[in-house]
């Protein structure tokens, strides 16, 4: 089969979507005249007779591909493995690109030429539009007559252009299923479309090798790391085992290295080098291995517990509060104690202000949906995060994923339905599709969120609804099939099925599930656990006031009174421990006059909180790293084998530093009772909180 690249594209977009499009949005969607889309519309029908499908063409509403699921899944597959004669505009200049990233030497534009199928002259235009975004990465094209054409740049910036490239061209589950393809295939086998082209960067064979010796150093993760961003890791290894053979080196300030280097994820990093390095006979460099710490720092991960209690997430948690206070103010809705929206928002912005502030980047394949959705919320938001992210630009493709954290938290206190949303990633587009399920059906109350990688631990039982953006295996039992932004039929199929249910069935399976997801026995060792570290917190709080003495000086007197009280072993190490976390940043809590002073240690036998009020206003260095004067000091230290409700615990203790102005003065200037009693309280209503959630 034969198809122009214009009708390939016409073709796919009717494959991509279920719903009636008109003649003016595929003409604007592929920047050609309706009288084009007409006329391309009437060849296409013949090569869609062949599959048993045709164009149902309704006047006023639009056109649509009907046909059996299958016929449709054969065309494109085969449109997938077309080989292409020809390219459009776009995919060309992508092809010129990645021949340029291939490349040890300048390349003949006549080579070009020949391997597209086109003039020279049409590539030469080609280069002209590629300068402009090769430029954007602080990259060049280097341009001589009888010399041809080569990038120049930074090895990270070509590295950064390829990742971006990647996965701004495939999504996440073509990515899956293209990788498991290329893995299968002959490294000798042609690659023809844009996709496989990108892929072919990669050396296909040395993935599952890289998958291996990642799992191998897995459990050593802080969290859960999500999979749009595990991908984008094993990507970035592949291609830096590639481009560390062909002699490709990194370079890094050494300054900045220092500073990683002191980071758990450089730890990590390290281990994985270490590893690669046995499997692939290499010697990989310090400055690939801070190249791979920065992506570990941010990366997208999926677990909350414990994430506040370290120093840069509890200055992400005021931006955090800020921001929910900005857009409840603006809403006129009151979303400061959804404990879920700022606990998201904390392991959502962590990473992505790290990626911001080192210029890596995010894609988000929806963000004109979301933006068309949620628009006065988008609006909202853009201008929060303006006003309080003013020294870092926060793009609209992050902003829309901020949108959609503050949508679902508009949507939580519904009651209703249990669903469980799958899809590629289990983050992106499972979070835009939740979204859209709440919308459309304001009924569902739970709503859980799983990548592919993880539905087989799932129990469909204990859901009343379970929607795919990706097909599953056979074994997955009874689920929806829908496209990530839920098509109004989809939709409407989903909230018949749910009406067939009825409300004394539902009602029986929740009590099931309810048994099965959360056993009475180990709930209720939970909530032991949870109260028990409140209980300590409580007995031991104190709040001293403390005259003539520096920072380190009380810290020393506290840690032995703590180790002469039996909360630690050992004063020296804890000390240390204090020490070795103050080096890696400011402890000072910006817009305040407090500082957290905190550490998980071996030595630390049970958790305490302990606070000490200055005589005389001190310096030290701000979370923010600029110098400031504190008042207060707070001490919070637990056991380094804390479990994970110990560690909710604690970061609870942290969140309150930056709850609201409230709190904050009376932590800055109360009495002890009176800061007691603002503790207790807010544990009190966590506690309240977490039994609550028991009992669903």
């Amino acid at each position: 089969m034969y198809v122009s690249a214009r009708d390939r594209k016409l073709l796919e977009r009717l494959l991509a979507d279920d719903r009636e499009m008109t003649v003016g949005e595929l003409a604007e969607e592929l920047n050609v005249s309706a009288r084009t889309i007409h006329r391309d519309l009437q060849g296409l029908e013949s090569v869609l007779r062949r599959y048993g499908l045709e164009l149902v063409k309704k006047a006023g509403v639009g056109i649509r591909l009907v046909g059996e699921k299958k016929q449709k899944q054969t065309l494109a597959a085969e449109l997938l493995h077309l080989s292409h004669r020809e390219y459009t505009p776009e995919e060309r200049q992508l092809m010129i690109l990645i021949a340029l990233l291939e490349a040890d030497e300048p390349v003949k534009l006549v080579s070009l030429a020949n391997d597209l199928n086109v003039t020279v002259a049409t590539v030469s235009l080609d280069l002209d539009k590629l300068e402009q975004t090769v430029e954007a990465y602080g990259l060049s094209l280097i341009r001589k007559r009888g010399y041809g054409v080569e990038l120049t740049g930074s090895e990270s910036a070509k590295r950064r252009l390829i990742g971006e490239l990647l996965f701004r061209h495939v999504d996440e589950h073509e990515f899956l299923a293209l990788m498991k393809e290329t893995i299968q295939r002959r490294s000798d086998d042609p690659l023809d479309t844009v996709a496989e082209k990108l892929l072919g960067l990669v050396d296909r064979k040395k993935l599952a090798v890289i998958e291996q010796q990642i799992e191998q150093v897995k459990e050593t993760f802080p969290f859960t790391m999500a999979d749009s961003s595990y991908i984008a890791f094993v990507v970035h290894l592949a291609l830096a085992i590639e481009r560390i053979k062909r002699g490709e080196a990194i370079h890094f300030d050494p300054r900045d290295l220092q500073a990683l280097q002191a980071t758990r994820e450089y730890e990590i990093a390290e281990a994985l080098a270490e590893s690669l390095e046995r499997a692939f006979g290499i010697d990989i460099p310090k400055e690939e291995i801070g190249y791979m710490t920065m992506h570990l720092m941010g990366a997208k991960w999926r677990s909350r517990q414990g994430m506040v209690m370290e120093e840069p997430s509890l200055a992400v948690g005021m931006k955090a509060q800020q921001l929910i206070r900005f857009v409840s103010r603006e809403l006129g809705v009151d979303l400061s104690t959804d404990r879920t929206l700022y606990e998201d928002l904390v392991v959502h912005l962590k990473p992505a202000l790290y990626r911001l502030e080192h210029g890596m980047g995010v894609a988000n394949p929806l963000l004109d949906q979301i933006k068309q959705d949620y628009a006065e919320l988008f609006a909202i938001v853009a201008d929060g995060t303006k006003q309080l992210f003013g020294d870092v630009s926060v793009p609209e493709e992050e902003i829309g994923y901020l949108v959609l954290h503050f949508a679902a938290a508009l949507m939580r206190e519904k009651k209703g339905w249990r669903a469980l949303v799958i899809c590629s990633s289990g983050l992106g587009t499972a979070k835009i599709l939740a979204t859209r399920l709440k919308k459309e059906i304001p009924d569902i109350v739970s709503l859980e969120q799983a990548s592919v990688f993880e539905w087989k631990e799932k129990d469909a039982s204990a859901y009343d609804l379970v929607v795919s953006t990706v097909p599953l295996a056979d074994e997955a039992g009874s689920y929806f099939t829908v496209s990530p932004m839920l098509t109004e039929e989809e939709a409407r199929a989903i909230r018949e099925f749910l009406e067939r249910k009825s409300a004394a069935e539902k009602r029986m399976r929740k009590e099931s599930t309810a048994q099965r997801n959360r056993p009475a026995l180990e709930a209720m060792k939970a909530v032991r656990r949870i109260s028990e570290t409140i209980i300590h917190l409580l007995d031991g709080f104190s709040l001293e006031v403390v005259k003539g003495r520096s920072v380190h000086e009380l810290l020393a007197d506290a840690c032995r009174r703590l180790e002469r009280s039996g909360v630690i072993v050992d004063a020296d190490v804890v000390i240390e421990e204090l020490r070795r976390r103050e080096s890696l940043g400011g402890l000072g809590i910006p817009g305040t006059t407090l500082a957290l002073y905190h550490a998980r240690s071996f030595a630390v036998l049970r958790p305490s909180l302990t606070m000490y009020r200055l005589d005389a206003p001190q310096t030290v260095p701000g979370m923010d790293g600029e110098p400031m004067e504190i008042n207060t000091v707070v001490l919070l230290l637990g056991p380094s084998d804390a479990d994970k409700e110990m560690l909710a615990v604690l970061s609870e203790v942290s969140s309150l530093l930056v709850k609201d102005e409230q709190s904050l003065a009376v932590l800055a200037h109360g009495g002890e009772e009176e800061v007691y009693s603002l503790v207790s309280a807010h544990l009190e209503q966590f506690f309240d909180h977490y039994w609550t959630s028991t009992k669903e």
